[in-house]
């Protein structure tokens, strides 16, 4: 039983890692998008003329933020694809099941997700001449790219609930800009109100950060983050599970 349900979970990563592998435009956007990003991230950020900012306390950061914008918008819009496509339908007809399809989906899109978490972090080390040592980078890059794992399972749940890729569009804003302002990126969390610190929660980019903020001071580690070493994880399983729930075989 068990061998079987990883046997068809992998059947479903492999061909949707030959689909990627395929689609040339796809890749190509899903890598050249984010350097562009982080390029304009650091010609902003470099334009700010004051000596109490440090532009790199928000580099790290806000480079999290775009692989979490990324990961997220592409993954929705692509689920959607397939949908319409009636290549999920024809999944459940083969006898898939929710969990297989998901997993499946979300393993073969972890590869790319991967690759574009080290291309942002590597342009934002070069750019903003991040002089850190090389464990904290892997502590850096573990957190980026956990981030972008949850974004994806994000992203593939709210896919469950579009019939088309224009409907997937008003998901955007309504998971973005919390997340941008309630996460505690620009704005400490506890200098916002108590409703806006608890829908903060609900956001995948305020636990990244709650581990990003002690990670990057000086001497920081990933042990400094405590308790909130283990939001980000938990968060991720909850999603997971809820896209496995949702999705369904036709709308």
């Amino acid at each position: 039983m068990i061998a079987d349900r990883i046997r068809r979970t992998r059947a479903v990563g492999g061909r949707v890692m030959v689909q990627l592998v395929r689609d040339h435009r796809f890749l190509a956007l899903a890598l050249l998008v984010p350097v562009a990003v982080v390029y304009l991230l650091h010609v902003f950020l470099g334009s700010v003329n004051s000596p109490f900012f440090d532009p790199a306390r928000f580099a790290v950061p806000l480079g999290a933020f775009i692989v979490h914008f990324l990961t997220y918008v592409l993954t929705a819009i692509v689920l959607v694809r397939e949908r319409t496509g009636e290549t999920l339908p024809r999944m459940f007809a083969c006898g898939y099941r929710q969990g297989e399809i998901i997993t499946g989906y979300l393993t073969a899109y972890t590869a790319l997700a991967s690759v574009q978490s080290l291309i942002v972090l590597a342009e934002l080390a070069w750019l903003f001449e991040l002089d850190y040592p090389w464990t904290k980078f892997l502590s850096i890059a573990l957190v980026i790219w956990l981030l972008a794992v949850i974004s994806m399972s994000l992203g593939i749940l709210v896919s469950n609930f579009a019939r088309t890729e224009g409907q997937v569009l008003p998901f955007v804003p309504a998971v973005i800009i919390p997340s941008i302002f309630l996460s505690g990126v620009v704005i400490p969390p506890e200098n916002l109100p108590a409703w806006a610190r608890v829908l903060g929660w609900f956001t995948p980019l305020f636990h990244a950060d709650a581990v990003l903020v002690p990670l990057l001071k000086s001497g920081g580690s990933m042990a400094d983050a405590g308790w909130s070493l283990a939001g980000l994880p938990c968060y991720g399983v909850a999603v997971l599970a809820l896209a496995s729930l949702t999705l369904r075989e036709r709308d």
